[in-house]
């Protein structure tokens, strides 16, 4: 019996926050407290810039270690 309450709890949990979240999503009084942040996933200049120095860096260092690689394996017999 529980195993069948805990799931009954974790399903009654999660379509209680479900329904939070929808209230909160078409809210009409525009409460500032309880108003979903937009921006939350939003991505920020400064996030995109870094992430395209790190895949540049990437591409470099996979370039630089396949020559590498491919220098060696030239010499093998």
């Amino acid at each position: 019996m529980g195993t069948f309450w805990m799931v009954g709890w974790y399903v009654g949990a999660a379509a209680g926050s479900g329904i939070r979240v929808l209230t909160r999503l078409f809210r009409a009084d525009g409460s500032p407290r309880r108003a979903i942040r937009r921006d939350a996933g939003a991505l920020s200049l400064e996030w995109l810039v870094i992430a395209g120095i790190v895949f540049a860096a990437a591409v470099a260092a996979g370039i630089v270690f396949n020559n590498a690689i491919s220098s060696e394996t030239s010499k093998l017999p």
